[in-house]
């Protein structure tokens, strides 16, 4: 079994709370400042059967592979992945999806991933080749948000659309293309997926022409064009503002 460890307090205490992986150990700083955070991971744990040590910071960071690790490391299995049909399966009138056309910037995908389970997504559905994939850096990224959503890896983003719009969901990608309309043009119902495209090159275009709309940002400013993580991020609020 692929093992794996994550790093950082929010990323341990999600992955301790969700609890669907496997835990080994749980590594901590000797001069761990105690907070009600730290309380919750060791406690957590603890229940859990989690052999805890504590060892100097230096071996700490070694172990993480960063700096970043706060105090804490944990070792686990590998990431979850939920199988796509069950994923689309789940699809509902009230679902909210998010499909990946090969964002490759590990931070980027975090970003959107935080997002994802702050406005509630029901899957995330990531490319399996030449693409970001979950990662203990992208768990830090998204804050451990990773553990609460159900994502899949799959090897054919346009037919995974095929699938979702098969199962009565439309599609709407982010594009700043002539034929786009403004993201706020209409009331976007549900049940939705929301395709955002790699970092520079955007959807592919056997993508782009799958979706049932295309739509963009207006920008007032001088730079014409925002990251895929903050776009993402603001179109699906905008989609869940009259569901919140």
């Amino acid at each position: 079994m692929a093992r794996e460890r994550l790093y950082g307090r929010q990323p341990v205490r999600e992955a301790l709370r969700a609890g669907r992986r496997r835990f080994f150990s749980l590594t901590i700083s000797k001069n761990l400042t105690k907070s009600p955070e730290v309380a919750e991971i060791l406690s957590l744990a603890g229940k859990a059967g989690v052999p805890i040590d504590a060892v100097p910071r230096n071996r700490l960071e070694a172990l993480a592979g960063s700096p970043h690790h706060q105090g804490v490391v944990l070792e686990t299995s590998g990431y979850p992945y939920v199988p796509a049909g069950e994923v689309i399966d789940s699809a509902s009138r009230e679902s909210l999806f998010l499909v990946l056309d090969h964002l490759q910037d590990p931070q980027n995908l975090g970003t959107l991933l935080r997002t994802s389970e702050a406005v509630g997504v029901s899957g995330v559905f990531v490319p399996d080749r030449r693409a970001a994939s979950i990662t203990p850096a992208v768990s830090k990224a998204s804050a451990g948000a990773v553990e609460h959503l159900k994502i899949a890896m799959v090897g054919n983003v346009r037919r995974t659309l095929d699938d979702l719009k098969d199962a009565g969901v439309w599609i709407v990608g982010l594009e700043k293309v002539p034929e786009a309309v403004r993201y706020d043009a209409r009331t976007w119902d549900l049940p939705l997926a929301v395709v955002v495209g790699s970092e520079g090159k955007g959807m592919s275009r056997i993508v782009r022409e799958t979706c049932d709309w295309l739509v963009y940002l207006p920008m007032k400013g001088r730079i014409d064009s925002l990251n895929a993580a903050v776009s993402g991020s603001v179109f699906l609020y905008a989609v869940m503002h009259e569901f919140l």
